[in-house]
């Protein structure tokens, strides 16, 4: 389990996990509990309940897992009927405050879907954000202003679009039977640098300059009713230079790599966490939850790189 928390080579100068079965040496092990994690900002309409792991096969084996419930008609918690859950977490204080010199962070999580589960459009799943001060959340919902402040980093699952009729431009939407398409999806500082390296990211990359990047679109896969650990990399850029990275692990193997990133101009601006938020959307009825469905999300962990 600790390579797929922690895929690394590099040490680890200050990490934690709430994966009970972890016993690398220098790992703090946690509860998956909210104030011990610094959970804050929590979605108000909506609940992440630790409860027993329902049955499941993969790679992880989680003894607590928040439960998130997204119900019929669901967009995102927000919406009039609440989906999923949104809060951010930084880790335990000791960590929170090594987060304020570091220039190299990775998280991860175990995440997975109930076995009947329907991905409809598609929907997020929780990502690193970071930025400036209080200037860092909020990095969503197609934001404008001091976008060179702020970074986001969540995934999403989406699905399969097959075009049937380019003429009509009539569209279908086909059910994966594998699973959900993968993806990093990106608020970036709007440099021409950053648009050029995330859409070059294979196998496919797309750009929507209202909302967010769409990053290695297709590179892995969200199964159903199985256990699946992602972790995330940010290398963040030195002020002045193009050298930021982004990595993604899926199962402790590489799936999205992108180097030339500009995350900041300043070094004021830190990576703060992990903004845990997932739910069905986009933000109209089309992406809604057809039924009730619930995902689970466990063996939260953090470490300092660099």
């Amino acid at each position: 389990m600790e390579r797929h928390l922690f895929p690394t080579e590099k040490q680890l100068r200050n990490a934690w996990t709430t994966c009970s079965e972890t016993n690398k040496p220098g790992v703090e092990v946690l509860p998956l509990d909210d104030h011990r994690l610094q959970v804050h900002k929590v979605s108000p309409l909506t609940s992440h309940h630790l409860v027993l792991p329902p049955s499941g096969i993969g790679s992880a084996a989680p003894k607590a897992v928040w439960e998130a419930f997204y119900p019929k008609g669901s967009i995102n918690p927000k919406n009039s009927i609440p989906g999923g859950f949104g809060f951010y977490l930084s880790g335990p204080p000791g960590f929170q405050a090594c987060l304020r010199t570091a220039n190299e962070v990775l998280f991860s999580y175990s995440v997975m879907f109930d076995k009947e589960w329907d991905f409809v459009k598609g929907g997020k799943l929780p990502g690193i954000f970071g930025g400036e001060g209080d200037s860092a959340y909020g990095c969503t919902g197609g934001r404008k202003d001091e976008r060179y402040r702020c970074f986001s980093l969540r995934l999403m699952w989406r699905l399969v679009v097959v075009i049937t009729s380019r003429k009509d431009k009539e569209f279908t939407y086909v059910m994966n039977r594998q699973g959900g398409s993968g993806e990093v999806y990106t608020y970036m500082p709007e440099f021409e640098k950053n648009t050029e390296v995330l859409l070059a990211a294979p196998p496919k990359s797309y750009g929507n300059y209202q909302y967010g990047f769409s990053v290695g679109r297709g590179a892995f896969k969200f199964p159903r009713g199985r256990w699946i650990t992602v972790a995330e990399r940010v290398k963040l850029n030195d002020p002045g230079e193009e050298n930021g990275e982004l990595e993604l692990f899926v199962d402790g193997k590489t799936v999205i790599s992108v180097e030339g990133l500009i995350y900041r101009v300043n070094t004021a601006s830190k990576v703060q966490g992990v903004h845990f938020e997932t739910f069905f959307g986009g933000h109209t009825e089309d992406w809604a939850s057809p039924k009730d469905q619930r995902a689970w999300f466990s063996n939260v962990s953090g470490a300092i790189l660099g």
